[in-house]
């Protein structure tokens, strides 16, 4: 005899119940074990801050090498020792004093490289969120460059760079993203630019700093101060803190090459591509959305790096992010971030924006019976251009990108057994589809653990929120900007 519909709800809801009460209990029960684990990770985190060049091994993870040579691995161990990958593999043999970290259940892969950030807007974090980079006239009275170019940007002190900054960078190691391209133009005096370096370096994250000189007498200060730059801040290229040049003309390209200073520059069209002769791999052009083909055909002919933020371009007006372009003429795009007046900095966001994008265009193609219309792109793909191809824009390919022996260590351990990610069928699809950052469970920069369990290691966040809010109100009490907490910036 069938049971009613009511004792059927009824079974349904105690079985429930009973599913969510066992759970509960579970939380309680196992304290000693939950304490156990607590004390072995306060103990391992001691071990690994103390390592001195110490062998860390990371064992039984699921290794992402991106690195078709050293392949991925259901289950097997990353060797470490000092800023350097040694091997990886399944089943390494623990050297003598090695620290070992239990990464069973979790990723083990390659840090994440945001290839174009204006670090030092993100004490102004989502103060734009509904502007513009406007392209057409008139433009709303409230923009990204009447906002952001026009009235913050001459205001800040040096010490509102050195806070965003330093915010900026320790915010993306949280995030997992181990190296930047930081755009920061905000280098109005010499002052504004040491005090960028100066958070960048206390952050301790790996970053190509782009100097782009602005303010008062822009032009002739470009030369001098990034001759200076190169002699006191990077002088080695063995170092976390590289740099590069903002400059398009000819004599500043001509300078940059001469320091070994890769050039990078903004891109909205094709008139902004600097002549032919002065292309080269050392190039990195951000956005390229209007391109026309000849400008494509020019940045492939010559070895250039593309650098694509698929969110900003969405929502700023910039166009449709051009990844298809990218991949016909044999570019592979990174991927980054922009401004964070604008968007996050979030890189799971990045990716699932870049993977969405391409495949709603090529999608509708297909739908429509192109026969030329694209492959869709793969999750792989996507944190290819989140990992390897940041690193050959931010010219790091030989240091990091990926899980290979003699690379520096800058990895990320990523958690799967959180309730967004549980039960793992896929590690690529996990990643770039299900993933936030708090699955970002540990993270390594040349061998040094920048995180630890799900938190900064050795940061004082309430001091950094309390030095973030003090710039952002002195900002805007300089520039008498309204803050409005519920209102839009730019819309009414």
């Amino acid at each position: 005899m069938p049971k009613k519909k009511s004792e059927s709800r009824r079974g349904f809801l105690k079985g429930s119940l009973g599913v969510i009460a066992g759970a509960t209990g579970a939380r309680f029960l196992p304290s000693g074990v939950a304490a156990q684990q607590t004390t072995a990770g306060a103990a391992t985190l001691q071990r690994l801050t103390s390592a001195n060049g110490r062998p860390i091994l990371l064992k039984d993870g699921m290794v992402l090498s991106m690195d078709r040579q050293v392949g991925d691995f259901e289950k097997a161990d990353v060797l470490i020792q000092g800023k350097k990958i040694v091997s990886v593999g399944p089943n390494l043999a623990a050297p003598a004093q090695a620290v070992v970290v239990n990464a069973a259940g979790m990723i083990v892969m390659p840090g994440m490289i945001d290839t174009h950030h204006h670090q030092y807007q993100t004490i102004l974090r989502s103060i734009l969120a509904d502007g513009i980079l406007p392209r057409t006239q008139p433009p709303p009275k409230n923009n990204y460059n009447s906002v952001i170019g026009g009235i913050f940007t001459p205001a800040y002190l040096p010490e509102d760079a050195h806070v965003a900054e330093l915010l900026s960078s320790l915010s993306q190691i949280n995030d997992g993203v181990t190296t930047t391209v930081d755009t920061s133009q905000v280098q109005l005096t010499p002052a504004h630019t040491d005090a960028c370096i100066a958070g960048l370096k206390e952050s301790g994250r790996r970053a190509l700093f782009v100097y782009a000189a602005g303010g008062q007498n822009a032009a002739a200060r470009f030369g001098p101060e990034l001759e200076r730059l190169r002699k006191q801040y990077f002088s080695s290229d063995d170092q976390l803190l590289t740099l590069a040049s903002g400059g398009g003309n000819a004599e500043q390209s001509k300078l940059a090459r001469s320091l070994g200073a890769p050039i990078v520059t903004h891109n909205g069209g094709t008139t902004t591509l600097p002549n032919p002769e002065l292309m080269g791999p050392d190039n990195e052009y951000i956005h390229c959305t209007r391109l026309d083909e000849d400008g494509w055909k020019k940045i492939a002919d010559t070895g250039g790096k593309v650098s694509i933020a698929p969110a900003i371009e969405m929502q700023m007006q910039h166009g449709l992010p051009p990844f298809q372009q990218a991949i016909d003429h044999g570019i592979q795009p990174s991927l980054s971030v922009d401004v964070e007046c604008n968007m996050t900095a979030d890189f799971f966001t990045i990716m699932r924006a870049a993977f969405t994008v391409q495949r709603a265009l090529a999608n509708e193609r297909i739908l429509k019976g192109d026969p030329n219309a694209p492959a869709l792109v793969t999750c792989r793909e996507v944190i290819g251009f989140a990992t390897m191809a940041g690193a050959l824009t931010a010219h790091v390919d030989s240091k990091v990108g990926s899980l290979t022996p003699g690379k520096e260590a800058d990895i990320v351990v990523l958690a799967t057994d959180r309730i967004n990610t549980f039960p793992l069928n896929n590690v690529p699809g996990a990643i770039v589809t299900l993933m936030d950052t708090s699955n970002v469970e540990h993270v390594f920069i040349a061998g040094k653990v920048m995180k630890w369990q799900g938190k900064l290691v050795g940061v004082d966040l309430n001091r950094l929120r309390l030095q973030a809010e003090k710039s952002r109100d002195g900002l805007l009490a300089r520039t008498k900007f309204p803050r409005d907490l519920f209102g839009s910036c730019c819309i009414g």
